[in-house]
């Protein structure tokens, strides 16, 4: 049985961007997503869906300038958000896997909140910007989110499409999946799931 109470709220506000973001990890897959990255917005609404978070983002930023700012600051707090609901991580199971396929692709994504964060970037398949976002900007979305949240995330992405929204979509699924598995409540886990007794 998981806690009521895992919920969190994260506002960032600097030069480049400002971000308000309620998380509810124990939720049903409610969204209110809008980052002005419509492709990201998409993603995020597959990842929350799929995870049944409830998730509220509301993001403004200088994408006159280019997507890299509200892209990796969004990134930045969905990762404090989770870290924050998560508190002191006693319970959860920590590890999570899920494999997603879409078309001639699949997305395998295996996760550990270990209070570690570390993500290796992705080989590019070959895939074409879709309105300026591009496979390099979700690599650096996922290694934001990654690294604050403390969370190893390994994915491995076997693609022969050059579709950039076909190879994001699986991904981002799967990252829900797996992310959902990870942060259940183990009733038998009386502590935090390490032998440490502690995750950072």
């Amino acid at each position: 049985m998981r806690s009521l109470m895992r919920k969190s709220e994260i506002q960032r506000k600097t030069k480049e961007t400002q971000i308000k973001l309620k998380l509810n990890i124990d939720g049903s897959g409610k969204t209110r997503i809008n980052t002005g990255i419509g492709i990201l917005d998409h993603l995020l609404e597959l990842f929350t869906f799929h995870g049944l978070f409830d998730l509220d983002i509301s993001a403004k930023g200088d994408l006159r300038v280019d997507l890299h700012h509200t892209n990796e600051d969004v990134g930045m707090v969905l990762g404090e958000a989770f870290k924050k609901a998560l508190g002191d991580k006693k319970g959860i199971k920590r590890f999570g896997s899920a494999s997603v396929p879409m078309e001639n692709v699949e997305a395998k994504v295996v996760v550990d909140i270990s209070g570690r964060g570390y993500f290796q970037p992705l080989s590019d398949p070959g895939t074409r910007e879709d309105k300026g976002y591009s496979f390099d900007h979700a690599n650096h979305f996922l290694e934001t989110f990654a690294k604050k949240m403390g969370m190893n995330l390994n994915i491995h992405l076997y693609s022969l499409n050059p579709d950039l929204h076909t190879n994001l979509e699986p991904i981002f699924k799967a990252l829900g999946l797996a992310l959902d598995l990870a942060t259940q409540i183990d009733p038998r886990r009386k502590g935090v799931p390490s032998t440490k007794g502690v995750i950072d």
